[in-house]
């Protein structure tokens, strides 16, 4: 026993001993103090982002909200740094997450701008919903959306926050996140089915602003295009590709930049001539363009047609631009021709960039089962357009939107010419030859 006690002693010198226990190190009270007022101004600025959203636009308050939340997260980061009781110093007053509004204040931003609209200029309707507060009243009596209480209803939402949520995401491109937390919706997914079902019901209930088929649609066309000097003419045609050049657009507009016909969806790596002869527009021209007086020409008749791009062939009713013009002279024909051809055109081109400046969610990136989905949006888009035009709303700037300057771009036509089609614009360009003669 006593060897064994003395092996024991042994190993217990031997044996390693453990530090004694330090307490962490308190951190300098000047970067205690830093991180208070750092967290305290994140603090307000996201109170501030929360209670006074209505001064901010759309566009400054969707970027400065990803920026805030990740402030606030960084700074939550460094306080959990801190030793336990100073976090519960730091933080004992401070809230890092968006605040709920206080009980005077409505409980959603768009509740704070319908409650505010009599004292807010018409502008802030229309930066947050690119239309007037009276336009937005009118689309949403045009919708007849659901009510929540009715039963055929599939989200429970007052139709008047179901189509700001969607006008607004529309409008820019805004997260379905933010889109649920400015509106009040319970959730993202909410926010995502609210925007489809408004486009549905823009699809549905304002179809007839696209019917080219309806009575007088195309002779109240032809006098916009006389101004052109362009007799008989029934509208432009013409191309763009939308969602991040994930689909293409065919679509015929009228000489006031109204959208007439509509077609979306086409692979975006097919040319115009493979699109062309599969659209509604292609096999119902016959009918839309029959039974038409003919125009009386120096030369010959003309009958209603539709101007068209390079990309595309010449027909009867389908008249493109001559083919290397540029090298005649600047007062033939062909070039003259070619100048009246190009202002056409630019009104489908106008066309396209104000529904793209207008609606920035047609110029994101579309992928995935979403992309199913944007040809039914991009037609939603061309709606509006028109019904913000019959409306009397102003018009955004077309050059403002923001496109890839070779996203339209599409290969001259090589192949043959329809010789009924070159006789009329041979007529068509002998008559303008003569007209700029006299001005």
């Amino acid at each position: 026993m006593v060897a064994a006690a003395a092996a024991r002693r042994k190993r217990s010198r031997l044996a390693p001993r453990s530090p004694p226990a330090t307490r962490p190190r308190a951190p300098p009270p000047q970067l205690t103090a830093l991180l208070a007022q750092l967290a305290t101004s994140v603090s307000l600025a996201l109170r501030f982002a929360s209670d006074r959203d209505l001064l901010l636009r759309p566009s400054q308050a969707l970027a400065l909200d990803p920026l805030l939340l990740a402030a606030a997260r960084a700074v939550s980061r460094l306080l959990a740094l801190l030793p336990l009781h100073l976090q519960t110093i730091t933080l004992t007053s401070l809230s890092l997450s968006p605040p709920t509004p206080p009980p005077s204040l409505p409980s959603s931003w768009f509740l704070r701008l319908v409650s505010a609209s009599p004292a807010l200029p018409d502008s802030a309707w229309r930066d947050a919903f690119r239309m007037s507060r009276p336009a937005f009243y009118a689309l949403l009596r045009s919708l007849a959306l659901p009510d929540p209480a009715a039963a055929s209803s599939s989200l429970a939402l007052p139709a008047d926050h179901k189509l700001g949520a969607a006008l607004y995401r529309l409008a820019h491109a805004a997260p379905a996140r933010a889109v649920a937390r400015r509106f009040g919706l319970p959730s993202p997914a909410a926010a995502a089915q609210a925007f489809y079902e408004v486009c549905r019901a823009v699809a549905d209930r304002l179809a007839a602003l696209l019917d080219l088929a309806a009575p007088d649609r195309i002779s109240r066309a032809v006098p916009g295009f006389c101004a052109l000097s362009l007799p008989n003419c029934c509208g432009a045609l013409g191309y763009a590709r939308f969602g991040g050049a994930a689909v293409t657009a065919q679509a015929l507009v009228d000489a006031e930049g109204r959208f007439l016909d509509v077609s979306v969806g086409w692979d975006p790596a097919e040319a115009p001539p493979e699109v062309l002869p599969r659209t509604k527009l292609y096999t119902s021209q016959s009918l839309v363009l029959a039974n038409a007086p003919h125009g009386e020409l120096i030369g010959g008749s003309v009958p209603r047609y539709f101007l068209a791009p390079a990309c595309c062939p010449l027909l009867p009713w389908l008249v493109t631009p001559y083919r290397d013009a540029g090298a005649t002279d600047g007062a033939s024909k062909e070039r003259i021709f070619n100048n009246v051809h190009a202002q056409g055109a630019r009104l489908v081109r106008s066309a396209f960039g104000r529904v793209r400046a207008r609606w920035l969610l047609l110029e994101e990136p579309w992928k995935g089962e979403c992309q199913e989905a944007l040809p039914y949006v991009v037609v939603a888009g061309c709606l509006l357009h028109n019904f913000l035009i019959k409306c009397g709303e102003p018009m955004p700037d077309a050059a403002a939107a923001p496109v890839d300057a070779g996203a339209d771009a599409f290969a001259d036509f090589e192949g043959e010419n329809d010789k009924e089609g070159e006789r009329i614009r041979d007529v068509l360009a002998v008559h303008l030859s003569l007209v700029s003669r006299t001005q």
